[in-house]
């Protein structure tokens, strides 16, 4: 998963560009406590970030208040019921932001393309640009699949620790889709090694018989994302990988790039 510039940052940075400091601050507490798994106490806050603990417990009053954060029972921090809704609409936004890019995929492929978020222990794909030809995969925005039987999946959960990815198998189960999908947690785990080989992720025929799909992350996005084409196995190729993949790399990496400059919406 990628690691927010919050837990990079070892003591509290000053406003930048005539910012508003304090403002800075909670949204860095904030990164801080999504990267701790979503609850933290006020001493590793503290000790993570550089800040005083009466500052941290001003600023921590303030969220409480808002319901961007809660107080537990234990007197520890856990990220507030808010976010939920600002995350939901930013997803959307993801997806919009993403879709010249997909289209250029299109364009340098031409396969249908997709871009996929992982959503708790499901993928959750947010946006599309489809193939102009007559066969091509259509993929609805907003499907969820477990991550297992998808390309996208796989390279999703490549970048996470193996008894990350274990525990995960373990909730979703591993069902098969057609007779190629890898249902055992020690093939997935194979499978997830050459990803990281590679540096890109297959599905073939893994979810949809006939059908064989490319995917690689999004580095640094700012959830866990994924990009891929799909089409018929006829004509996603062992040779047309090896056209592909660089376009889908080059692709990511510059979608990546305008999802992390401050300031301005993505454009391809």
């Amino acid at each position: 998963m990628p690691t927010s510039s919050a837990s990079t940052t070892g003591s509290a940075r000053p406003a930048a560009g005539g910012g508003v400091q304090s403002l800075e601050r909670a949204f860095d507490l904030l990164e801080r406590m999504a990267d701790a798994g979503g609850e933290v106490g006020l001493s590793e806050l503290s000790a993570s970030s550089g800040l005083p603990l009466p500052t941290i417990h001003r600023l921590m009053r303030t969220l409480v208040v808002c319901g961007y954060a809660r107080q537990q029972p234990d007197r520890r921090y856990a990220l507030g019921p808010r976010l939920i809704r600002l995350g939901e609409s930013a997803s959307r936004l993801l997806g919009a932001w993403a879709r010249p890019y997909l289209a250029r995929l299109v364009e340098e492929t031409g396969e249908t393309a997709n871009m996929a978020l992982l959503d708790g222990d499901e993928v959750v794909y947010v946006a599309q640009a489809p193939s102009k030809h007559s066969m091509r995969m259509f993929t609805e925005v907003g499907r969820r699949v477990l991550p297992h039987s998808t390309g996208v999946g796989k390279a999703l959960l490549a970048g996470l620790p193996p008894e990350e990815v274990r525990a995960l198998l373990g909730r979703t189960g591993m069902p098969a889709a057609t007779d190629r999908t890898i249902t055992t947690p020690d093939g997935f785990l194979a499978a997830l090694e050459d990803v990281r080989r590679l540096g890109y992720a297959v599905d073939d025929s893994e979810q949809e018989v006939g059908v064989r799909c490319l995917a690689v992350p999004v580095p640094g996005s700012p959830t866990a994302a994924a990009i891929s084409i799909s089409g018929p196995s006829g004509r996603v190729t062992e040779s047309a990988t090896e056209r592909i993949v660089p376009v889908l790399r080059q692709v990511a990496e510059d979608l990546s790039e305008a999802l992390t400059a401050p300031g301005a919406a993505p454009t391809a």
